[in-house]
């Protein structure tokens, strides 16, 4: 604390010594104005103090709202790589669909857009904090009278609950929606937290009601197709598919 501290009294401080030498006051100088001043200066040191200390200290409240916004621009920051990718892709799309005139006829058609070359699987960004994603799963099951459990089940086994996961094969977002779905359901932005979710509650919402609210046969088709299903008459054989319908259901509590 140095020498305001010692000159104060308070414990713990360091005395410096000094030059000073100490000069004879006269009992009103000493009595009045003399210790006013010396408390004046203090009240400034312990201020000085108190306010270096408070300084350093950060509640438990404040460290978590810098965490949590430290990771949510982590993942703007990766949604943001993943949706110029997306738009480097239609261009390149875009750009092999143009007919040339000095094209020969048998010229091969580019892979169509999501075959192209996707960056690593899985996403670069941390899972969306809860505090924003247990109210969007909340009025996303609401809106479709989905269960809320069953959501989060789809959510985690889909994407690790991941806004920005892209999958090999071009799945999006939270619940990986495949291109073509997300252009059906009308999807502008499929790494929106948000219009994912509703999006893909409302996919499961359709399968569902599609395999008689039978949770397992829904999820296998969310997973392999609907088609397959049906062409099963039951969860397909593809060990991929029933180990997707066993992890979900072994998320959620037993009825």
């Amino acid at each position: 604390m140095g020498r305001a501290g010692a000159r104060c009294g308070i414990p713990g401080s360091q005395v410096v010594k000094s030059d000073y030498t100490a000069r004879p006051v006269s009992a009103v100088g000493e009595g009045g104005a003399g210790r006013r001043a010396k408390r004046a200066v203090c009240r400034a040191a312990l201020l000085g103090l108190w306010l270096a200390g408070a300084a350093r200290c950060e509640s438990p409240e404040e460290s978590a709202r810098k965490a949590m916004e430290a990771s949510v621009a982590r993942q703007a920051t990766a949604i943001t790589a993943m949706r110029l990718s997306v738009a480097r892709q239609r261009m390149a799309l875009a750009a092999a669909l143009v007919p040339s005139s000095h094209a020969a006829p048998s010229t091969p058609v580019s892979p169509p857009f999501f075959l192209l070359s996707w960056p690593a699987p899985g996403g670069s960004c941390d899972p969306v904090p809860e505090a924003q994603l247990g109210p969007l799963i909340q009025q996303a099951a609401q809106k479709e009278g989905l269960d809320q459990g069953l959501l989060r089940a789809v959510a985690e086994e889909e994407s690790g609950l991941r806004a920005c996961a892209v999958s090999a094969k071009g799945a999006m977002g939270l619940m990986q929606l495949m291109p073509a779905t997300a252009e059906d359901l009308g999807v502008g932005d499929p790494f929106d937290p948000r219009e994912n979710l509703m999006s893909g509650a409302h996919l499961l919402k359709q399968l569902l009601a599609r395999f008689g609210n039978d949770a397992a046969l829904a999820l296998a088709a969310y997973n392999a197709g609907p088609a397959r299903v049906e062409e099963n008459g039951g969860v397909p054989p593809i060990p991929e598919t029933i180990r997707y319908v066993q992890q979900i259901l072994g998320r959620l509590p037993l009825l």
